[in-house]
């Protein structure tokens, strides 16, 4: 049975409030960059539960919301984590990448190495449910689990980097060692290692630049 409600936005400005708001955006998020060094200062948990639940502000297929956000506190499942994935990235560094793709990681100064996974404070992995399984055991069908999961992952770090904090996300690959590690369920695919914490100390970030409006849009 279809419910429905009225819609009302819940601000309404003018041209001039709204570009001085986009322009205010725009500085925030541009000054986000993904880091590798975290301080081990905690961050309290209600933070984190937060900024998950603005993660599923995010749209769905069908409104399915095809996700489970596991984070990780327990620095011993941290530490079980740092170790099946630095086993992935050694084989990736030593073999499965290609000679082209190492040249492009060179710019970011990484190895298979991944202390960051101990390091900071909270890991979100987010899991992407490829179907759902009802209490009597039915599955039911997900739509656009990949497009999905990957809106919500986008809001993550947005309301990451909208609390002052920094994330990363990792992709060590194969990941299925995090579905094991997390007990997670077999309908569920892990999708990225997001770290979360405060920037280390005298923590660095390389040089980039990011492309032009002309770069990357197109207007008819």
């Amino acid at each position: 049975m279809k419910s429905f409600r009225p819609y009302h936005h819940p601000l309404s400005f003018s041209e001039k409030a709204m570009q001085e708001r986009v322009d205010a955006y725009f500085e925030l998020m541009d000054r986000r960059r993904s880091l590798r060094h975290f301080a081990e200062r905690p961050i309290p948990r209600d933070v984190i539960e937060k900024i998950i639940l603005t993660a599923s502000t995010s749209p769905s297929g069908a409104h399915k919301q095809p996700w489970t956000f596991c984070v990780v506190g327990s620095p011993e499942i941290k530490k079980a984590i740092r170790q099946a994935a630095e086993e992935e990235e050694y084989e990736n560094y030593h073999g499965r990448m290609s000679d082209a793709w190492l040249k492009d990681l060179e710019v970011f100064d990484t190895d298979w190495h991944k202390p960051f996974l101990e390091k900071a404070p909270w890991l979100i992995i987010p899991f992407k449910k490829l179907y759902d399984v009802k209490e009597d055991g039915i599955h039911t069908k997900n739509y656009y689990v990949n497009e999905s999961i990957g809106l919500a992952c986008g809001i993550l770090l947005t309301a990451i980097h909208q609390a002052g904090l920094v994330a990363l996300t990792h992709t060590p690959s194969p990941m299925r060692f995090l579905q094991k590690i997390l007990k997670r369920p077999e309908n569920e695919r892990p999708f990225l290692v997001i770290p979360v914490g405060y920037p280390a100390a005298g923590a660095e970030v390389p040089e980039l630049t990011r492309k032009s409006l002309e770069e990357i849009a197109c207007f008819y």
